[in-house]
């Protein structure tokens, strides 16, 4: 005797059937070509290798060596409120990708009807109990490109994540060491301050002798109060950066205060990179990789409208009279249906629908390799800026030698009676202007760094992000 599946059975077996891997209409994603130059243009020849402990890894602020950084950095993951966005905007894409996935499974539901019906005379009650099921069945493939299309939309808001990080620790860093150099400038100030009032002593002393007019009191009175006036004006920059790392790291400016430091952060040694890893390391890179590779399988999602839908429906429960008796299984009632439904007609919207994705595909290419580009000319800019600063800073350090040796040969003079006071204000001035931009040149070249860092795409690497959202 031939046995005979039951039709609840039956729908079960198709379903796994159907379910099984099977064509996905529309192309499989290859990854687009990016040209990446063979080396730097601007970094420096090749040096004997050495060890790599000090290259940035994910905390990449730390090789500054500057303990009040190190903390404040911290603050920027823990409170910083743009970064709480970035970071709710990829649980958002998690959960889209979850909610593709739920369309590759029968949806099941249930529902419990009661009811008094009178006909022919006679009055009975109708209990009914059913799970109804119903099933689109992703024959085309379009719920797994659908599927396919948030998962590499979750990754690239997963990088977005880490590119709104990197961000924001690279501002704090600029932002840091341009407050330390406001300090070591406000510093600097000061003790100019005292030397133009020691000047002033004895400008005014030789005056009280007779030796000198009273013109050059009133010069040094005057060169006196310009530098105070620039001390005074320090404050202003210094408030606002304060105020805006106090922002970074997620507290009321009012509550935040860091105390002055003398000492600038050492510049440390320039990372070394190769272009190829830049593909790696860049999370905007990486995001506007992902984003093709999304906008590839959206391709395949409105390819499969072209093709039928197939929908399985079915209910399975109980029915009966007596309510005593109504679960039972001379009371269990089924049924199964199966639907195929495609567009006849449309005037071509469908057609439209896929050359829009043909279209955003294409951009999202062109957007991932004008990324890379826009990457290569971050590094090389702030290479050069590095090289070019670094060899700024030595003659500035030789023209500041001699701007010290001027001003003390000309107090020397002005105090035997050799020259005029004009002079010493005119080699004071530019001495001090030398000492500010050896100061300034120390924060460029911090800022560079850091911008540097950002621009290789610090501690960061789609490999570590990747493999966690990869189910």
């Amino acid at each position: 005797m031939r046995a005979r599946l039951k039709p609840p059975v039956i729908f079960v077996c198709a379903a796994v059937v159907l379910a099984s891997p099977g064509c996905a209409v529309g192309p499989d994603y290859v990854r687009p070509t990016a040209e990446a130059p063979a080396a730097y243009k601007e970094m420096p020849p090749a040096k004997p290798a050495q060890p790599a402990d000090g290259s940035p890894r994910g905390k990449w602020w730390e090789i500054y060596g500057d303990g009040h950084l190190n903390v404040l950095e911290e603050g920027v993951a823990a409170a910083n409120q743009s970064l709480r966005v970035a970071e709710a905007n990829y649980r958002q894409a998690q959960a889209l990708v979850q909610q593709a996935r739920a369309g590759l499974y029968p949806t099941v539901g249930a529902n419990v009807n009661a009811a008094r019906a009178r006909q022919g005379g006679v009055t009975q009650s109708l209990y009914t109990l059913g799970l109804p099921v119903d099933w689109e069945v992703d024959v085309w493939g379009k719920i797994r490109r659908s599927v396919e299309a948030n998962e590499a939309g979750a990754q690239a808001s997963a990088a977005d994540l880490e590119t709104t990080r990197l961000s924001l620790q690279a501002q704090l860093a600029q932002s840091y060491f341009a407050l330390r150099i406001a300090d070591r400038d406000k510093k600097l100030l000061d003790e100019t301050v005292a030397a133009y009032t020691r000047s002033l002593e004895l400008t005014q002393n030789r005056y009280n002798a007779g030796v000198v007019a009273r013109s050059d009191v009133v010069q040094a009175e005057a060169q006196l109060q310009a530098a105070q006036v620039q001390a005074v004006d320090i404050g202003v920059s210094r408030a606002q950066l304060e105020h805006a790392i106090a922002v970074l790291i997620g507290k009321p400016p009012a509550e935040f205060s860091l105390p002055a430091v003398d000492a600038v952060t050492p510049l440390p040694p320039i990372p070394s990179a190769v272009p190829s890893e830049l593909l790696e390391r860049r999370p905007d890179i990486a995001a506007a990789e992902r984003r093709v590779a999304a906008a590839n399988a959206q391709i395949g999602v409105a390819t499969a409208a072209f093709y039928p839908t197939l929908s399985l429906s079915g209910t399975f429960g109980f029915a009966g009279s007596s309510f005593s008796n109504w679960i039972s299984l001379p009371h269990r009632v089924w049924s199964l249906g199966a639907a195929l439904a495609t567009p006849l007609f449309d005037a071509g919207l469908r057609q439209a629908q896929r050359e829009e994705t043909i279209a955003a595909y294409d951009a999202t290419v062109a957007t991932y390799r004008q990324t890379v580009l826009t990457g290569f000319q971050e590094v090389e800019d702030n290479l050069a800026a590095l090289r070019i600063l670094e060899q700024e800073a030595a003659v500035q350090q030789t023209a500041l030698a001699s701007a010290r040796k001027a001003v003390e040969l000309a107090l020397n003079q002005y105090r035997a009676g050799l020259v005029n006071y004009i002079n010493v204000v005119t080699l004071q001035a530019a001495a001090l202007a030398s000492e500010r931009n050896a100061v300034e040149l120390a924060g460029r070249r911090l800022v560079a760094s850091a911008t540097l860092i950002k621009a290789l795409g610090g501690g960061w690497r789609t490999s570590d992000n990747f493999t966690r959202l990869t189910p």
